[in-house]
């Protein structure tokens, strides 16, 4: 991980009806090109679509790289950059004492920002930003084709 440049990457989850069919969406820029994952669920929460983008897009690398990643979400960003030790400490418990919801994406999304040099940067919804509009539009796309699925 010597000179090269961050890898930057906009992900977006949405959910038709929460809970409801969802879909998520990152796109990947990498040397002038742009890598597109998406998928989504029928039945699922908006923020384990937000989750599963960025776990999604970390894990299309298999070595070590440094990403920026680009984030809508509250919820995403935040947990991994201030809860998580928290939660960590309380056995994976809120400050309420109740069980942290969407634990197992949570240790997956830990693990990942352990193996690459990960930098969090908070985007504004629906604010003009071009791939972050784009990812939003994949990512609805994709929740409704779970919708007419099931």
């Amino acid at each position: 991980m010597g000179k090269e440049n961050f890898i930057e990457i906009y992900v977006d989850g949405c959910c038709l009806g929460n809970p409801g069919p969802g879909g998520w969406a990152c796109i990947i820029k990498k040397n002038n090109e742009e890598i597109i994952l998406t998928d989504g669920e029928p039945f699922t929460t908006n923020n384990q679509m937000e989750l599963k983008a960025v776990i999604s897009a970390l894990s299309y690398f298999k070595e070590p790289r440094k990403i920026k990643i680009y984030t809508d979400s509250e919820y995403v960003l935040k947990g991994i950059t201030q809860w998580l030790v928290s939660w960590k400490k309380r056995g994976f418990k809120t400050s309420q004492g109740k069980p942290v919801k969407n634990k197992e994406l949570w240790e997956t999304l830990e693990k990942l920002t352990n193996f690459h040099q990960v930098k969090f940067i908070k985007v504004s919804a629906h604010s003009g930003n071009f791939y972050n509009e784009k990812a939003d539009r994949i990512a609805k796309k994709s929740a409704k084709k779970w919708k007419k699925k099931f």
